[in-house]
């Protein structure tokens, strides 16, 4: 049957982000097997930006070619993630470094730092949008918060790669593999939940309002026990299977030897409790999503 030409059925637009995903991934596996065959150390920082960026760069054209930012434009998401991102790690590091001290608190400490960053950083890239939704805050929140975490990546693969015996290319590696798995769930989720409340409030005039000071109390909390997951798991696993010697090494101040069933509950701690804080922090940015699709 003849179809009149502008009458015929509109084509889904085709989306390129499987492709970066998979193009990304291919390329980066395949510079990983030419450095362990020839030991090139000059392939090294290509495996570092590849790993480190495969994930936040596709989130960010997905963002785009999902146009689930009614104004973040092609220019702007480029600006969050690569300007944000730099100026929030650069800010975190600078104040982290002179108002940290070691305490039972520290991540906690970490949480408030980031997370203030990557806003500061989000309202200075955003401070000429004219028109400002829930729905932009949370694409752009998201870009910064991907891009901190592309960068922040990159250094902790190159600090795991670095060993008293030389180059360890396993290491960074799985370093890569884990960060790259973890990603969605950490940076770019707690900056898009901030990043929506923001800019819902802000109609155009940034303001901190209640709403926006409990958000970022919140978001911040959900990064503290991000990365106090670990710690918390050894220390309820020495709690409930601990041995005497154990218990009074903790008593003073020492971290005494694991036992192999002790590493085996830590670990199952470990994943409940990751899965625990990314639930809690993917349903509040779904409830968010629901409300500015009203």
């Amino acid at each position: 049957m003849h179809t009149p030409a502008g009458t015929g059925t509109r084509s889904r637009p085709r989306r390129t982000w499987p492709a970066v995903l998979l193009t990304g991934l291919a390329l980066w596996a395949a510079t990983v097997a030419v450095t362990l065959v020839t030991a090139n150390a000059t392939l090294v920082p290509t495996v570092i930006l590849l790993g480190s960026f495969l994930v936040p760069v596709t989130f960010v054209t997905w963002a785009y070619e999902h146009r689930q930012g009614e104004n973040a434009t092609a220019e702007l998401l480029f600006r969050a993630f690569l300007v944000g991102g730099v100026l929030g790690v650069l800010g975190a590091s600078l104040l982290e470094s002179y108002l940290l001290r070691q305490s039972p608190f520290v991540y906690l400490g970490v949480g408030l730092i980031e997370e203030g960053v990557k806003a500061a950083a989000l309202v200075f890239v955003a401070r000429h949008t004219a028109r400002a939704t829930m729905r932009d805050g949370m694409v752009l929140g998201a870009a910064v918060g991907f891009g901190f975490a592309a960068f922040e990546s990159a250094g902790y693969a190159m600090n795991a790669m670095l060993t008293e015996r030389g180059l360890d290319l396993a290491a960074l590696v799985q370093t890569e593999i884990v960060r790259g798995l973890l990603t969605p769930v950490g940076h770019g989720l707690w900056t898009a939940v901030l990043g929506g409340v923001l800019f819902a409030a802000s109609g155009g005039h940034w303001r901190i309002t209640v709403r926006v000071l409990l958000t970022y109390l919140g978001v911040s909390l959900l990064h503290g026990l991000w990365d106090s997951v670990h710690g918390l798991s050894a220390l309820v696993a020495l709690v409930l299977t601990g041995r005497p010697w154990q218990v009074q090494a903790l008593e003073l101040g020492r971290v005494p030897e694991i036992l192999p069933y002790q590493a085996s509950l830590i670990l199952g701690l470990d994943i409940a409790g990751m899965v625990a804080v990314a639930a809690l922090g993917t349903a509040w940015l779904a409830s968010l999503a629901r409300m500015a699709a009203r």
